[in-house]
């Protein structure tokens, strides 16, 4: 039998001590998220009704439901997403699959990585610049829809080269020795074995399209609307910015609405979440590779 050695020992030391270190790092992230939705569906659950989810605010939003900055959401984070996920896997697979390796595409994926730090409240101004007034679509969902596409279009971007750049080149060096052009390799194979990587941009960009505040109290959202949008061009309320208003801007509201509506806005995004990591899943598992 082989007997351990110190250095063996000492090694196992080693592994348990930074197993135990990573486990109590993931310990303390998990736990205030834990506490967090605790609190909300604690002080917030009783709020939760048919008339609180499916009938229009009321005396001031004092009262009544939200269902107006229920839809508005939905809308919001719907057209955000036909926006920026075509424009956002379109220069992807440029920049992976047909750019040269210059100066010019150092600083175009440079601009990208920059322009994911820029504070949401300059997309907010240059929303209001480039949509609202220079484009001519005024305060609306789709002026709203397109300052957050293009605040989220680096995550999409970076999210998906990722993915195409994962995908192994003896699968296109296979196609091309096959006869088929760059593109029928990019749709044929490539696409289909990145699409779950692609997904991942898409989920962390309904995330942040849904919490955004700043970028769509500009460009779209109103304090205030007691009916429901009827197209791309009319103003909406948004849960976020609706919270933000009877949190800070109207007495009078009792806790339990307040916690109601960010919980109601906590599980829509969970909820699409939810779904988009079962959409990747099923597709991570059809792969051959």
């Amino acid at each position: 039998m082989f007997e351990a050695t110190a250095l063996n020992a000492r090694n196992r030391r080693v592994q348990w001590l930074f197993a135990a270190l990573f486990g109590l790092m993931t310990v303390i992230l998990i736990v205030p998220v834990v506490l967090i939705l605790g609190v909300l569906v604690a002080k917030g659950g009783p709020a939760i009704s048919w008339d609180f989810l499916f009938t229009m605010p009321r005396s001031g939003m004092t009262q009544g439901g939200i269902l107006p900055a229920l839809i508005g959401t939905i809308w919001l984070v719907v057209v955000a997403l036909i926006a920026s996920v075509p424009i956002g896997v379109a220069a992807a697979i440029y920049l992976s699959e047909y750019a040269p390796d210059n100066w010019l595409t150092r600083g175009i994926n440079l601009a990208i990585i920059n322009l994911a730090g820029v504070p949401s409240i300059v997309h907010a101004l240059f929303g209001v610049g480039a949509f609202v007034i220079f484009a001519g679509f005024g305060a609306s969902i789709l002026a709203a829809s397109l300052t957050l596409a293009v605040m989220t279009l680096p995550v999409v971007i970076v999210a998906t080269r990722e993915s195409l750049q994962a995908v192994p080149m003896a699968f296109r060096e296979a196609c091309w020795n096959m006869g088929a052009t760059r593109w029928q390799t990019i749709r044929i194979v490539v696409l289909p074995n990145s699409v779950s990587g692609i997904l991942t941009g898409v989920i962390l960009e309904v995330s942040r399209t849904a919490g955004e505040t700043a970028p769509i109290m500009f460009t779209g959202a109103a304090m205030f609307l007691p009916f429901l949008p009827q197209g791309v061009l009319d103003e909406t309320m948004a849960l976020s910015m609706h919270l933000f208003v009877i949190s800070n801007q109207i007495p009078g509201i009792s806790e339990e609405f307040k916690y109601g509506t960010a919980l109601v806005l906590i599980s829509l995004v969970l909820l699409m979440n939810a779904i988009s990591i079962s959409f990747r899943t099923y597709l991570r598992g059809r792969k051959k590779w």
